[in-house]
């Protein structure tokens, strides 16, 4: 099997994810991922959404598996014995915003305890790391700002929406004035203050 990354949005896509796509016979993946790849895909290949990601392991051994960003940032590039990167929410984001990957660290709060990874985000930022997080639709931003007020955190958070996408929104704000995502697929960005 082979994970091939599509990037966070259209127009994403690598050139060598492009050629793995152009001598598939079998191509599958989340609706939102087979419309990224769709022009690539050629028509004789079979095309099929993943409607339950647990039956991964029962696909076929030629089976294209498309992951939304990179497999590897979150994705499903564990599974592939093959894996193409694609490019991911973290490069677009830390790209529009000029901010240094060296000083990023990745904090995976999808789905997870939000009071752990917050408190990961902040001891990453109090080292003067850049945490880009992967959020969940429910990440309680306004909480987090709060938390950061009271410790005393200076600091801009940015949440980054649909990046990649013709609505992509990039907000701006401060512990006392935190922005807000009015999408469910957004991350988030911290750059403390110096």
């Amino acid at each position: 099997m082979i994970v091939v990354g599509v990037g966070c949005g259209p127009g994403m896509l690598t050139v060598e994810a492009i050629a793995h796509l152009r001598n598939a016979s079998r191509i599958f993946g989340s609706r939102r991922a087979l419309e990224m790849a769709g022009p690539y895909i050629p028509p004789h290949c079979e095309v099929a959404p993943i409607e339950d990601y647990s039956r991964i392991g029962e696909l076929p051994e030629d089976a294209v598996v498309l992951s939304t960003g990179d497999p590897m940032l979150s994705g499903l590039g564990h599974l592939g014995v093959d894996v193409v990167p694609g490019i991911s929410s973290m490069q677009c984001a830390f790209s529009r915003l000029r901010l240094p990957l060296a000083r990023a660290v990745v904090v995976d709060a999808h789905g997870k305890d939000e009071s752990a990874a917050r408190e990961e985000m902040l001891e990453e930022v109090s080292r003067g790391r850049i945490p880009f997080v992967l959020t969940g639709p429910e990440f309680d931003i306004a909480d987090l700002a709060r938390i950061m007020a009271e410790r005393g955190i200076d600091g801009t958070i940015i949440v980054c929406e649909d990046l990649g996408y013709p609505a992509e929104v990039i907000s701006f704000g401060d512990p006392k004035h935190p922005p807000h995502a009015s999408s469910r697929l957004f991350s988030l960005i911290l750059v403390k203050d110096r």
